[in-house]
């Protein structure tokens, strides 16, 4: 009859409850015990949600990029929604810390804020965006798009600088904009 030694036993179940404690801790945003299709649909999710807009809420979204500035946008994209492709037979992987993951916009126009006005241009939009592992964490490093927001959180958006807004002929443009936001259905 074989004997086994308690201490290698209990060295594994330590070792097994180290990796279970630290994949709980690796499991924080972008680790890359995850899928990084989940960095690029959350990443996108709160950009659909105009994180991005806001100097504030930019923190939100730092976690899953690798740069530290939004460029001054122009354009805002209004989108219906989007897809990310979730199965790495969808993606293009440069190496085991690299991919590139496909996604497809549903758009539904551009506001311009310079005139605060609308250009309807419905399609669809496909993105290729290519994620990393910058220190050991997956990262969005590009593209740098304008921004992609929900048609409703534009509208809203829209809402609050009319509001906001002192002067009569630019919240009467606003006023239209959300007039042209609302009729696009």
């Amino acid at each position: 009859m074989r004997r086994t030694s308690v201490r290698p036993v209990l060295a594994l179940l330590s070792l097994l409850g180290l990796m279970v404690f630290h994949g709980s801790a690796a499991g924080q945003t972008g680790g890359l015990d995850h899928s990084p299709a989940e960095i690029v649909k959350k990443y996108f999710q709160l950009d659909q949600k105009g994180a991005r807009l806001d100097s504030l809420s930019f923190e939100a979204i730092a976690p899953f990029i690798d740069w530290r500035d939004e460029p001054t946008w122009g354009r805002i994209v209004v989108i219906r929604g989007f897809t990310v492709a979730e199965h790495y037979t969808q993606w293009d992987i440069v190496d085991r810390l690299e991919v590139v993951v496909p996604v497809a916009f549903q758009i539904i126009g551009s506001v311009y804020l310079e005139t605060a006005g609308f250009v309807p241009e419905a399609g669809t939009e496909e993105v290729r965006v290519r994620v990393k592992s910058v220190k050991n964490r997956w990262r969005i490093i590009e593209p740098v798009l304008p921004p992609h927001v929900g048609q409703k959180r534009m509208l809203n958006l829209v809402r609050e600088a009319w509001v906001k807004e002192g002067e009569q002929d630019k919240r009467d443009r606003l006023a239209g904009l959300e007039d042209e936001l609302r009729k696009v259905k």
